[in-house]
């Protein structure tokens, strides 16, 4: 777990170089030079600025971009959650399996990774295929948010308000609408069945927050729109209302 959440870190900040950081407060334009900006970043503001034309307003344009985009992710992202359901249900037993090969010495550790990887086979999961997904929804994602504050700062471009908030502007509100909508996202997720996982479930939200209270209102819209899909698909994997408690499963015959 600790290599997957290395992994997951490792990209967003690889994701985050490649995506030029240096560029979020400047300006964008059709003729912005770069690769990131003219595929990535000026697309997307182009799709807003479509919907906001079609809708009334920046924000609904927002909104919409927002749900257009998970809806395109949505196949990944669910492949990415059974993926992690999986493993939570085979949890217990790679528990049994390292309380039955605790000793560390190497013929007993690689029989300990012998019967995991036949245990992971006889169930069809790849422990890489969740991270598939990541690599292509970071730059997405992030793009997005390129996109706004680079929106935000392009005097051309007004982003209004949605509701009483102000999009260009933090709103501490909506910040913590979207803290809190990340915590039932995690709530109803894999987090919960996992003890090493359950402490993003206090961190995740707290950060999205602190992040939100400087960061554009527009972004927080972003994050409580995608978090609302993110409970929606939860809802429908992981079935939190109908949870039972898992059995710790038994490997290998009685000690004599």
């Amino acid at each position: 777990m600790n290599k997957r959440i290395g992994l997951v870190l490792m990209l967003t900040m690889l994701t985050l170089f490649l995506a030029g950081c240096t560029e979020f407060s400047e300006p964008i334009y059709e003729n912005s030079d770069g690769f990131w900006n003219k595929y990535i970043v000026w697309p997307l503001v182009s799709l807003i600025t479509l919907f906001k034309d079609l809708l009334g307003t920046y924000g609904y344009g927002i909104v919409a971009v927002t749900i257009i985009i998970r809806l395109v992710l949505l196949p990944l992202m669910i492949k990415q959650t059974q993926s992690s359901k999986k493993m939570q249900e085979l949890q217990p037993e790679l528990n049994a399996l390292k309380e039955k090969y605790k000793s560390k010495d190497a013929v007993t550790q690689e029989k300990y990774r012998t019967e995991m990887q036949q245990l992971m086979s006889e169930r069809k999961i790849n422990p890489a295929a969740g991270c598939l997904p990541i690599f292509v929804q970071m730059p997405i994602l992030i793009g997005f948010y390129h996109a706004i504050s680079r929106m935000n700062n392009t005097p051309e471009i007004e982003l209004g308000s949605i509701l009483w908030f102000e999009l260009a502007v933090p709103s501490i509100t909506l910040a913590v609408i979207a803290g809190i909508m990340q915590f039932i996202v995690l709530r109803t997720g894999p987090a919960m069945g996992n003890p090493q996982m359950k402490m993003m479930m206090y961190i995740m939200p707290l950060f999205i927050i602190g992040i939100g209270t400087v960061l554009p209102a527009a972004l927080s819209l972003y994050w409580v729109i995608g978090n609302i899909i993110s409970v929606i698909q939860n809802y429908f994997i992981y079935k939190p209302a109908k949870k039972d408690e898992v059995i710790p499963a038994k490997v290998g015959g009685k000690r004599k």
